[in-house]
């Protein structure tokens, strides 16, 4: 039996919230299994809990936030999602006191670590997937995305930003999990911007912990980062990493293929809502033994044993 998976033990980190600029401090912790991932906000009195949930997404400018019906938020939590997901990881509680879950580098490579020094834990119940089963697409002008089946976890994604350094790389990567790991291939692919865009998005609150140290930063020609770009790809990888997350939120790992050209946050969760409403579009399955499950899960079992 595929088996549900959380960490061994509690973990923290400390850093800065990419768009509200204030310190966080972090704990992931274990949860029992079928919790789910559930964010805690332990600086309100009392303590606001907001499980990962696709129709408690609320701000999906530059990221993707969550809401509880009591107005809490925590923002920024596509990165984490991204990871847990890499990891199959079903269940955690996310401790933070601040409403932003800390940048760290820009990409999901530390949240990674912080998970794997903390140890990977099978649990007794059997992991969910959901398995689509017919296409569900949505769109908006020229930018559209798609779910479709597909025995395993395919992801391609293509973009458009007519900026010489981005167009210098690969804009369209195709990233295939029975071939391709999360962890080498995705996870350090970090977020990127604009200096030209720096002082609209700080006047409407947004970017304001942003630096060198935690994106890829841009001026009208090139590359503002010293050390340059991690993956040839890097820009349209990070979409990519940004896409699992967003797609994780629904609180099971998903088998099928997701396609997009020039989609966001905002699109991710349109095409998801769109598949969870569409109770023909899917089913949730489980596998008795790893050998009758797609190349891509068997993969990530190997990467995580």
């Amino acid at each position: 039996m595929i088996k549900q998976r959380t960490i061994k033990a509690a973990v923290s980190a400390t850093g800065v919230g990419l768009h509200g600029g204030r310190r966080v401090r972090m704990t992931l912790r274990p949860a029992e299994p079928d919790t789910g991932v559930v964010f805690h906000r332990v600086d309100l009195d009392p303590v606001v809990s907001l499980p990962a949930d696709p129709y408690s997404v609320c701000d999906t400018r530059m990221c993707s936030g969550l809401q509880a019906a009591s107005g809490a938020k925590v923002g920024t939590v596509e990165h984490l999602m991204s990871a847990l997901a890499g990891l199959g990881i079903d269940n955690l509680h996310v401790d933070v006191d601040a409403p932003e879950i800390p940048i760290l580098d820009g990409s999901s490579g530390p949240f990674v670590f912080l998970l794997r020094s903390a140890g990977l834990e099978d649990q007794a119940l059997p992991k969910r997937f959901i398995r689509v089963l017919k296409p569900v697409e949505v769109r908006e002008d020229d930018k559209w995305v798609r779910l479709e089946p597909y025995d395993g976890f395919r992801l391609t994604f293509s973009i458009v930003f007519n900026h010489p350094a981005i167009d210098g790389t690969a804009n369209t990567v195709t990233v295939d999990f029975a071939s391709e790991s999360y962890e080498r291939d995705i996870s350090r692919a970090r977020t990127f911007g604009f200096m030209q865009d720096v002082e609209f998005m700080q006047a409407n609150g947004l970017a304001l912990g942003g630096s060198l140290g935690n994106a890829i930063v841009m001026d009208e020609y090139r590359v503002l980062n010293a050390d340059g770009l991690r993956y040839g790809d890097e820009f349209v990888k990070h979409k990519v990493l940004d896409a699992i997350g967003d797609l994780y939120l629904c609180g099971r790992p998903i088998l099928g293929a997701y396609t997009a050209h020039k989609a966001g946050h905002a699109m991710n969760n349109m095409v998801l809502r769109a598949l969870l409403e569409d109770k023909s579009a899917w089913e949730l399955v489980s596998f008795a033994e790893a050998a009758c499950a797609p190349a891509s899960v068997q993969r990530q079992l190997a990467a995580a044993a």
